[in-house]
């Protein structure tokens, strides 16, 4: 049988209106009764025992819970079908009204509850009199009278769970189907007990020893039928954990969890409340999220107070109140707050206590929560904890996956995956501007004041170009010293504007310790759509123009094909590099260097020269800038030593010694190993030291340390001669020029091949002519192609001429045979070894 034990809310006056409605219909049903008409209450004795039988099976009860109200499920279908026999309708309306008022008077503090129950027992019984009114009367001997009876029993079990159901819906506003289908499962067990009660009926007619069996029967069933409500309570339970734990275990964020959790965690303890609390740590902000029964979403905020929470976060264990939990303290603390009871559960994740999970407010006046629902939310916030864990490891990995650990920016993946996105959807006038930077001088900063102060520089520079960057864009790291910005830009200029902006920013100086590093960077760019739609494509064609960039005084380039084929055609290269090295394919060519006074060869420099199968002739600055990148450039730079050596030895064997040059890269410069090498060559070969010149190609990063300096005085103390090559073009200053220990400079070929029509170029090579007599160093004049070149020179008193006015670079064939032609046999004055004297 059903009845309604919780109603509480706003619409109150609609459910007694409802009871009102119930109340008039129990007693016109009655009254219309044919059967009430001329009622004698027969005897007491048998009206008073069903009565009683009403009265305690009434008290017996199951409770079936449908959203926030509960209904109760009973054993009173055996003395009301008893009573539909013996009793009249006055009777059985009567008798079941006093047994009603009684025990609802005993269980309920709701007025409104009450009245309605009581009503709602007057109706039903008045609709199972109609029945018994319209297909009886009533006959124990006869089957169609358990039928009858049975009928008005299922009839009386339908219209209250229909009425209870209605009230639900105007309290809560709405019912689930699903709910509501589910719990009309309880209308068997009441037909069931009718059933029980018929059989008692038929075996009192025979005897009332009867009873004695039939009670004990009663008392079997009723045992069974509440192990059995305790299985399916808990089968339901553990059916409810293991779709929670599966839920939760797929959650891949703590946002995503939450959803997940509380609706779940709620329904599976009919709690009013349940609340997630993730306290902020690290990088992870706080979540306070609430689920409550009726609300659709979740709340930013908890019901239970706050101390309660942090007292188990803090302890780590488990903080319970209630009527069934006891802490009397606390509960007065409780009712202040309009809270019941509260089970709070830490989230410990090993030894840590992450958060915890809690719910408030046990539905329905008749349950608390127990000793049972506190070790169901342990169970529950262990699964929780597992699964913010996890939650947690997953952002962990993905964030990880898309950003640098140093510098916390996105990583390459992350850029590439950002310009794919971004290339999709594109303005009309707007382009997609890559900017990609490269730090200069990291190496030197690492070598000289180790990793941590690189890293420190990069992290810095990481957050001024973050800090720099307009509103939109996506700063990256994409390589070691490589950064990478994504912007919408209206143009080109745009781009190449916001480049030299961004550049500017980043040269503020950082301190570090007592230091002051300097920043610069070189900036190339690639556009969408002129350059490019694919990621790969725009990041890759961004660095090449970074690396074009550095050669620049602006230090800012603009990606253009020329840019593309030269990188693509070096990077064919490589590989072919090193096979042509070590098949010694490639050669040493020699151009004569002349002391211009004198008109006497003097030397020559000794230049690396490769053919190629396919491409011919490269260019020696491709395959020059191979060997620095594949790391060839210690063979490379060998192969030319040992030849030059080896000709310089031959020379000085047929009594016509001539000096050697050989270029050396700034990288050779800083390994501490090369002039220990150099002296072993000297040795092996036999050639006297002032008899090979070592040329020093200027470089940003050569003249701004003085890493180099000490390997510097170490060739010099072998006494080798060291020269400063393309002087003019590069970094040089004074102080450059003033702390090499050098003996000789060597002017740029731009500058010499101008100066006869360019009166700028005339100037400087006089002022580098007059700086390096200054300075005590001799003066080598490239690029000398005329008569009138070497006459200009000679006149500002340079020493030695080098150029295709002499001769070309020649391979050691060519050489000979050019000796041959253009030279002559000559004495010095004053000197008794022979010479050679160039013939013009």
């Amino acid at each position: 049988m059903g009845s309604l034990t919780s109603i509480s809310g706003r619409r109150a006056l609609y459910s007694w209106a409802f009871t009102v409605g119930l109340l008039v219909a129990a007693f016109g049903l009655t009254v219309v009764n044919p059967r009430v008409h001329g009622f004698t209450v027969g005897p007491v004795g048998l009206f008073v025992v069903l009565a009683g039988g009403l009265l305690l099976s009434q008290a017996a009860k199951l409770h079936i819970e449908i959203g926030r109200q509960n209904i109760t499920v009973s054993p009173i279908e055996i003395p009301f079908l008893i009573a539909l026999f013996v009793l009249p309708p006055v009777g059985v309306l009567v008798a079941r009204l006093i047994a009603g008022v009684i025990v609802y008077l005993w269980l309920s503090k709701d007025s409104t509850k009450y009245v309605f129950n009581v009503a709602l027992f007057a109706a039903s019984t008045a609709v199972a009199n109609l029945i018994v009114a319209a297909f009886g009367p009533l006959q124990i001997s006869q089957p169609r009278s358990w039928l009858v009876g049975l009928a008005a029993v299922l009839a009386l079990e339908i219209f209250a769970y229909l009425c209870v159901a209605a009230v639900v819906g105007i309290m809560q506003g709405s019912v689930s189907p699903g709910d509501l289908l589910r719990n009309a499962s309880s209308l068997l067990f009441g037909e069931a007990a009718a059933v029980i009660g018929l059989i008692m009926l038929l075996a009192i007619q025979v005897t009332l020893w009867a009873l004695v069996p039939l009670a004990a029967l009663a008392l079997i069933v009723a045992y069974g039928f509440r192990m059995y409500a305790r299985f399916i309570s808990e089968h339901q339970k553990l059916d409810e954990m293991y779709e929670l734990t599966r839920a939760v275990r797929q959650a891949a964020s703590e946002g995503e969890l939450a959803d997940i959790l509380l609706s779940r965690v709620r329904g599976m303890l009919r709690a009013e409340y349940a609340t997630l609390w993730l306290p902020a740590s690290g990088r992870y902000p706080e979540v306070l999220l609430t689920a409550k029964e009726g609300v659709r979403g979740l709340l930013d905020r908890a019901p239970a107070p706050a101390d309660l929470r942090r007292e188990a976060f803090a302890e780590g264990g488990t903080v319970v109140v209630g009527p069934k939990l006891g802490d009397d303290a606390r509960r007065a603390q409780l009712l202040d707050s309009r809270t019941k009871d509260v089970i709070i559960v830490p989230l410990r994740s090993g030894s840590a206590t992450v958060g915890t999970v809690e719910c408030v407010n046990r539905l329905g006046d008749v349950h608390q929560f127990g000793p049972a629902d506190v070790n169901q939310m342990e169970a529950i916030a262990s699964q929780t904890a597992a699964a913010v864990e996890n939650a947690r490891l997953v952002e962990r990995l993905r964030f990880d996956a898309y950003h640098d650990a140093l510098t916390g920016l996105p990583n390459r993946h992350r850029m590439i995956t950002a310009i794919e996105e971004a290339v999709k959807v594109r303005a009309p006038g707007e382009v997609v501007s890559v900017l990609v930077f490269d730090v200069d001088g990291l190496r030197d900063v690492n070598d000289s004041l180790g990793h941590g102060a690189g890293d420190q520089l990069l992290a810095e520079v990481g957050k001024r170009l973050q800090s720099a960057a307009p509103a939109g864009s996506l700063v990256s790291r994409v390589g070691g010293d490589e950064f990478a910005l994504l912007v919408r830009m209206l143009g080109i200029d745009d781009a190449v504007a916001l480049a030299r902006e961004l550049r500017t920013a980043l040269q503020e100086p950082m301190p570090f310790g007592n230091a002051r590093l300097d920043v610069d960077t070189a900036v190339g760019l690639a556009i969408h759509p002129d350059h490019g739609s694919e990621p790969e494509v725009l990041l890759q064609r961004a660095d090449l123009a970074n690396l074009a960039a550095k050669g620049t005084q602006a230090a800012v380039q603009v990606f253009n094909l020329g840019l593309e084929s030269s990188s693509v055609r070096r990077l064919g290269l490589a590989g072919d590099l090193r096979r042509a090295i070590d098949a010694a394919e490639l050669e040493v060519h020699f151009q004569p260097k002349i002391a211009i006074g004198r008109r006497e060869l003097i030397g020559v420099e000794c230049l690396a020269r490769w053919k190629h199968a396919t491409h011919g002739w490269v260019s020696p600055s491709d395959f020059v800038a191979v060997a620095e990148h594949t790391g060839q450039l210690g063979r490379l730079t060998d192969l030319v030593l040992r030849e030059g050596m080896r000709r310089c030895r031959e020379w000085v064997d047929t009594g016509h010694p001539l000096t050697v040059a050989v270029n050396l890269s700034p990288r050779t410069l800083v390994d501490p190993v090369f002039p220990s090498y150099l002296q072993e060559l000297l040795t092996e070969y036999d050639v006297p030291p002032e008899l090979l010149t070592l040329e020093i190609t200027e470089d940003r990063n050569f003249s701004d340390t003085d890493r180099p300096l000490p390997t510097l005085r170490r060739l010099r103390d072998t006494g080798v001669r060291l020269s400063v090559d393309d002087f003019g073009t590069g970094y040089s200053s004074l102080s450059y020029l003033r702390r090499l220990p050098v003996q000789e400079v060597k002017i740029d070929r731009t500058f010499v091949q101008g100066m006869a029509t360019d009166d700028g170029d005339y100037a400087i090579v006089r002022a580098v002519v007059d700086l390096a007599r200054h300075f005590g160093l001799e003066v080598v004049a490239e690029g000398v192609e005329s008569e009138l070149a070497l006459s200009q020179l000679e006149e500002m008193g340079c020493d030695i001429g080098q150029g295709f006015y002499f001769s070309r670079p020649l391979s050691y064939e060519r050489l000979v045979a050019w000796l041959a032609a253009r030279t002559e046999l000559a004495e010095s004055a004053g000197d008794s070894s022979r010479r050679l004297r160039v013939v013009t």
